[in-house]
C-alpha cells in the first residue's frame, strides 16, 4: 500500500481529497501538510510514495518543493492540484506523473491514480524513479528532450537555466540547484555559482594572473571561470594536481 502525502494550504482541499483516497484500497497512510516546510519535512521523516501537490501556496510554492524533492534518492511520484490548468505544462516538466484541477472530480482522481501506479512500478523495477538522463525543453506547441550527454555546460539565469548542447542552447525552466542535484549523478561538476560543466567537454585549463581557473569548451567556443572556493574540488574531479 502507499505511503500518501497531501500538500495543500486549504484544509478543506485536505480534507475532501484524502477522503477520496481513503476509498481507494491502493492508499494506506495518508498524511497531510498545510505547507511547502511542513512537507518537506514530512518528505524527509516519512519518505512518501506519492505527493499530492498544490501549486499555489503562500511562501514558498509547491513547483519549488517539487523542484527540490526530484532530488532525492528515492523520490516520491507527485501528482499537482491546481485550480489553474495553465500549471499543466510546467507539471510535467517537474515529471509529475499528472495533475488535477480543482475542484476534484472522482473520475479525473481515479486516472491519475492509475498513473501513479504505473509510475509507481516502473520505479521499482528500475529502481529509481529519477530521469537524470535527459532534460525537458518547453518548446511552446511540444516538449524536446536534451539527452545529459549532449550538455556541454548550464549557466544560471535568475530562475532559469541556459543549457548549452553539441546541437545549440536553450533556455530551462529549472533553477541551477535543482540541475546541480541530478546531474551530479552523471558526473558533472558545479565550478562557480552560475556554472555547472560536463568534464567530457573540458578541452584545456587556463591558470589566469590572479591564479584562478578557467575551463575552455571547444565544442562551445567559450571559457568558463572556476570560482575560488570550487578550485580545490574542482582540479581533485578533472585530476589536476
Amino acid at each position: 500500500m502507499w505511503n500518501v502525502l497531501i500538500v495543500d494550504d486549504e484544509p478543506p482541499i485536505r480534507s475532501e481529497l484524502h477522503y477520496l483516497l481513503e476509498r481507494d484500497g491502493r492508499c494506506g497512510e495518508i498524511r497531510e501538510a498545510g505547507s511547502v516546510t511542513e512537507a518537506v519535512t514530512e518528505s524527509l521523516d516519512e519518505r512518501p510514495d506519492v505527493i499530492f501537490l498544490d501549486i499555489s501556496m503562500p511562501g514558498t510554492s509547491g513547483i519549488k518543493l517539487a523542484e527540490t524533492i526530484r532530488s532525492l534518492k528515492r523520490p516520491p511520484v507527485v501528482v499537482f492540484v491546481t485550480a489553474h490548468a495553465e500549471y499543466a505544462a510546467k507539471a510535467f516538466d517537474l515529471d509529475a506523473v499528472d495533475y488535477v484541477l480543482k475542484p476534484i472530480e472522482t473520475r479525473r482522481l481515479a486516472n491519475a491514480l492509475a498513473r501513479v501506479e504505473a509510475a509507481l512500478e516502473s520505479r521499482d523495477a528500475r529502481g529509481t524513479r529519477s530521469d537524470v538522463s535527459r532534460i525537458v525543453i518547453d518548446k511552446g506547441d511540444h516538449k524536446a528532450f536534451i539527452p545529459v550527454s549532449d550538455v556541454i555546460y548550464v549557466e544560471a539565469k535568475a530562475d532559469d537555466s541556459f543549457v548549452v548542447t553539441t546541437q545549440g542552447s536553450s533556455l530551462v525552466s529549472e533553477s541551477i540547484l535543482s540541475l546541480e542535484r541530478r546531474l551530479e549523478k552523471e558526473g558533472f561538476i558545479r565550478v562557480h555559482r552560475s556554472y555547472i560543466v560536463n568534464p567530457e567537454f573540458v578541452h584545456d585549463v587556463v591558470v589566469g594572473a590572479n591564479g584562478l581557473l578557467d575551463l575552455e569548451l571547444e565544442q562551445a567556443n567559450t571559457r568558463v571561470p572556476v570560482s575560488r572556493r570550487r578550485m580545490s574540488e574542482v582540479k581533485a574531479k578533472l585530476g589536476i594536481a
